[in-house]
């Protein structure tokens, strides 16, 4: 199906100009959000009395994306979660927990503006990509932590993914003296 597009749709077109898509696409996503209209003569018509207007309309949004992107571009945010020794998260960190992280600072972002194709499933730091308009595209970084000191920690460059970050045990300089007194009389005999 051909359709004119009534905004610039990323990997798929600009505003104004007329793409072949497939037929589902078109119907169940494309014309219901008024993202495009079907390609014929009528609406060619209709496009270019309204162009002056949508393009109005589209430089707004991108002002307003812009102005949010000024502000939330490469922040980073805490989440604190519970995790295993080496590091794996007991759920994950999905875009909605990204949309709920952000609405608690005071963004509004909605869940398909988030990039997160597969969810955080370890503790560290996680770059997320926001689309907050087709034209305006911002990262926020995700420390994901088992506590707020841990985040501090991982922020200073150290890696919490083994037993020895978390107790702070260096097994290297681990000797048997540490572990037994070499003076104890392991025979039994009381004298």
């Amino acid at each position: 199906m051909n359709v004119i597009l009534l905004e610039r749709i990323s990997k798929l077109g600009q505003m104004g100009e007329t793409v072949k898509v497939r037929d589902g696409f078109a119907r169940n996503y494309l014309l219901p959000l008024g993202k495009a209209l079907r390609a014929n003569a009528a609406n060619k018509a209709r496009f270019e009395a309204e162009r002056s207007t949508l393009e109005a309309r589209n430089l707004e949004r991108k002002s307003e994306a812009q102005t949010v992107a000024d502000v939330l571009d490469g922040k980073s945010f805490i989440v604190v979660r519970s995790a295993g020794e080496t590091g794996q998260l007991y759920g994950s960190v999905a875009a909605r927990d990204v949309v709920e992280i952000l609405g608690a600072e005071g963004f509004t972002i909605g869940r398909n503006q988030v990039e997160l194709n597969t969810p955080i499933k370890t503790i560290g730091l996680h770059k997320v990509v926001l689309h907050l308009h087709a034209e305006v595209e911002i990262s926020v970084e995700l420390n994901v932590a088992r506590s707020a000191e841990e985040a501090e920690r991982q922020t200073k460059g150290e890696s919490l993914t083994s037993a020895d970050a978390i107790y702070g045990i260096d097994e290297d300089a681990l000797r048997p003296e540490d572990f037994f007194d070499p003076e104890a009389d392991r025979d039994g005999d009381d004298e």
